[in-house]
């Protein structure tokens, strides 16, 4: 075997055989353990991309990597699966969703490809297309995930302009809601303002949830500016007053 990926993932296997039979702390671990690091861990390497940090994008891969291999492990331990079983589940999974590469169906495009899988997956026993949305998705990118997946069936607005008019519909209900002091309902309307967004960005082509990441980024690092000045004044920033705090930000969006 001289095919350097080979070898690298099965010294990968070989350690985690290793860790799980000496180590205190990895022979404990369970799948429920695992879980929450798992989830930091995918977090991590979504900040490293949203970064552009390819070093630390190659790291929190190999994090990850060693997560695939723990459960891995794990089921195999209990006679549940193996890694091999994974893979081989993938690979045919792959093949299977692909048949304009490994048969002779034809696509035009991209949307073509994300079309048959659907209609492959149904094929394979799913009841419903929002099937596959997991419930544990963080509700924006869920949201996202849904209109993506409604939309491989021909649930869609036929043009951006009709998607913003929508959005308009939607903050007027909310406007409406919020003047009648009705928290239930205000709370409603706030949700279907969001989903009427999230589908505005979708025409749009931007990712809503990697655009309010940036904002998030870009405010924390405004707001931190504004802690330093407080600082170099010898001043506890919860004594500036509104107008300080609104000039040092200023500032810091002429740097930004």
């Amino acid at each position: 075997m001289d095919d350097q990926r080979l070898i690298a993932f099965k010294q990968l296997l070989d350690i985690m055989d290793d860790l799980r039979a000496k180590c205190p702390w990895d022979i404990k671990q369970t799948n429920e353990s695992l879980r929450p690091l798992t989830i930091e861990e995918v977090y991590e390497l979504s900040d490293a991309i949203l970064t552009n940090d390819p070093k630390a994008i190659k790291e929190e891969l190999g994090d990850i990597f060693l997560h695939l291999v723990f459960y891995a492990k794990i089921g195999s331990e209990k006679n549940d699966f193996t890694i091999t079983a994974v893979l081989q589940s993938i690979c045919e999974k792959l093949i299977n969703r692909h048949p304009h590469i490994y048969s002779d169906t034809v696509v035009a495009n991209e949307e073509d490809v994300k079309r048959n899988w659907e209609q492959l997956k149904l094929k394979e026993g799913r009841t419903s297309v929002l099937g596959g949305v997991p419930r544990g998705l963080p509700s924006m990118i869920k949201a996202y995930r849904i209109q993506e997946k409604a939309k491989q069936v021909g649930f869609e607005w036929e043009n951006v302009e009709d998607v913003w008019s929508k959005v308009l519909e939607e903050m007027d209900e909310l406007k409406e809601a919020v003047a009648m002091n009705k928290i239930d309902k205000t709370e409603e309307e706030f949700g279907d303002l969001l989903f009427s967004l999230i589908n505005y960005s979708r025409f749009l082509k931007i990712d809503a949830d990697t655009a309010l990441e940036h904002c998030n980024k870009k405010f924390i690092k405004r707001f931190q500016y504004i802690e330093q000045k407080a600082k170099e004044n010898n001043k506890p920033i919860e004594e500036l007053s509104l107008s300080e705090m609104d000039h040092y930000w200023n500032e810091a969006k002429k740097l930004s």
